[in-house]
């Protein structure tokens, strides 16, 4: 037991010794994701904002804060932080190129630590400085929590949702003429489901993400969902993936790789020396 233990010990401390830029980079990734949600949720959703009172329609609010976060993933996608770490800033995607084969097991513990502790970090350095405002009922944190029809509608959305965002990225990243367009593919996702879902769950699609504003809120309303639900739906889609395609159908775990930043997954650009 002893040896396993040391075998244990020292297989954490050389990912963290190795990848520890990647794992700050997921966290910051994710952070930023999340002080960019809570900044349009006050400027679109506080009663006392100027753009919330000069447009009084809430589809047509909706539909910006679907277009802003879009644009935000881009900006995430294709940063150089981006580029190096593959910005998957969300577990369930980590879990599922785990499940794939495509990031080994202290890879995927620490970014996915990374990532809870980034949306947290996010939210609440917000918090600090707009604490009323991100407070507001209005705005609540940007928590998501299922909409008027339930939490059982909200989970079949998170489902759906997740399982089209993983299917669209496992198609387009292993594409041979497609992938570099994978980020714009996933981030016209994201605005389009923000716009369109997020009625029914909050479009999370992401257990840090609703962690991320859960835990300052205190907001936990069906967090279940959130836990469960994309998960499930990427593994669903994963899953039909390699039934199509094959296991060696899919490449790498990056949402962007046709860049010369370090790849510590596939080892592209050095990503395998230590």
């Amino acid at each position: 037991m002893a040896v396993s233990l040391s075998a244990l010990e020292r297989g954490a401390l050389a990912s963290l010794s190795s990848h520890w830029p990647e794992y700050l980079m997921e966290a910051g990734l994710l952070g930023a994701f999340m002080v960019s949600a809570c900044l349009f949720g006050v400027l679109y959703g506080l009663p006392g904002s100027p753009v919330r009172q000069a447009i009084p329609s809430p589809f047509v609010l909706q539909l910006l804060g679907g277009l802003s976060m879009g644009l935000t993933a881009i900006a995430i996608f294709y940063s150089p932080w981006g580029k190096q770490s593959g910005a998957h800033i969300n577990p369930s995607v980590t879990l599922t190129f785990f499940r794939l084969g495509k990031i080994k097991f202290w890879d995927a513990l620490f970014y996915i630590a990374a990532q809870f502790a980034g949306a947290v970090l996010g939210v609440v350095l917000v918090a600090q400085f707009l604490r009323q405002q991100v407070s507001d009922p209005a705005v609540r944190y940007v928590a998501t929590t299922p909409g008027s029809r339930g939490p059982w509608v909200a989970l079949a959305a998170e489902f759906i949702i997740s399982a089209g965002m993983m299917s669209a990225v496992l198609y387009f990243s292993n594409h041979h003429r497609f992938s570099k367009y994978t980020p714009l593919v996933a981030s016209t996702l994201v605005a389009t489901y923000i716009t369109l879902e997020a009625p029914l769950s909050g479009m999370s699609m992401n257990p840090a993400r609703t962690f991320g504003s859960a835990l300052p809120s205190g907001i936990w309303d069906h967090f279940w969902i959130y836990l469960t639900a994309p998960l499930l739906g990427m593994l669903t889609a994963s899953d039909f993936y390699l039934w199509r395609k094959g296991r060696q159908a899919v490449k790498c775990c990056k949402l962007h790789h046709d860049n010369a930043k370090r790849c510590i997954f596939c080892g592209a650009n050095g990503g395998f020396a230590s």
